[in-house]
């Protein structure tokens, strides 16, 4: 996978970026914590031929491109039907019952700030989409939660892998803690926006 990975990004360059990020989250084996620190490894060596800004643009639209299909899927055919089709052909494209179970379950118990905070969970992040689309979740505000939560989520993978250099790898096997620090680090980013607005509120 990750031979696999090197080469598509090597090959195609930002294209290739976009397209992984895209097939990650129509078939979750593929792994965005290996591909966009790979990206950010890549942009820190010598005369690079990737840059920064631009991995972490294309990273996103793919992300975000990839996640329209599962959401016309929750919103078309329902949640029983999807499972039936998980039990059939999930161990195809890595979708188990218990998978979508977990992400339907999140995105009740969390409403839309589901698909905000859900893009930055492993496990979460890439099925998100189905229990938006299977709850009716309007597709402006779709669109907005998804891409905050995951230029959120691509831009740390990116800059981590940028900083860690050569062992970029260790990014994956370190990625529970850094979702907990990105999810921590958009609470507080909304807290300090809200309180900003209170206390400005307040002086008029």
């Amino acid at each position: 996978m990750t031979e696999w990975i090197k080469n598509t990004m090597e090959s195609l360059g930002y294209v290739g970026i976009g397209l992984l990020m895209f097939l990650e989250n129509l078939f979750p084996p593929i792994p965005s914590e290996l591909i966009m620190p790979l990206a950010g490894y890549t942009a820190s060596v010598p005369d690079p031929k990737i840059q920064v800004i631009p991995a972490i643009v294309v990273g996103v639209i793919g992300t975000i491109v990839g996640a329209i299909p599962w959401y016309y899927a929750g919103l078309l055919l329902g949640q029983e039907r999807l499972r039936v089709l998980a039990g059939r052909y999930g161990k195809w494209i890595g979708v188990s019952e218990d998978d979508l179970d977990k992400s339907v379950t999140w995105f009740q118990k969390h409403g839309v700030k589901a698909v905000l905070f859900g893009r930055m969970v492993p496990g979460i992040r890439t099925l998100i989409s189905i229990p938006a689309g299977i709850g009716k979740m309007p597709l402006i505000p779709f669109f907005i939660y998804s891409t905050i939560g995951t230029i959120g989520w691509v831009t740390l993978l990116t800059y981590a892998g940028y900083f860690v250099g050569e062992k970029y790898y260790l990014v994956e096997k370190n990625i529970d803690v850094i979702s907990k620090v990105v999810v921590f680090g958009v609470l507080i980013a909304i807290a300090s926006f809200i309180g900003y607005r209170l206390w400005k509120r307040s002086r008029k």
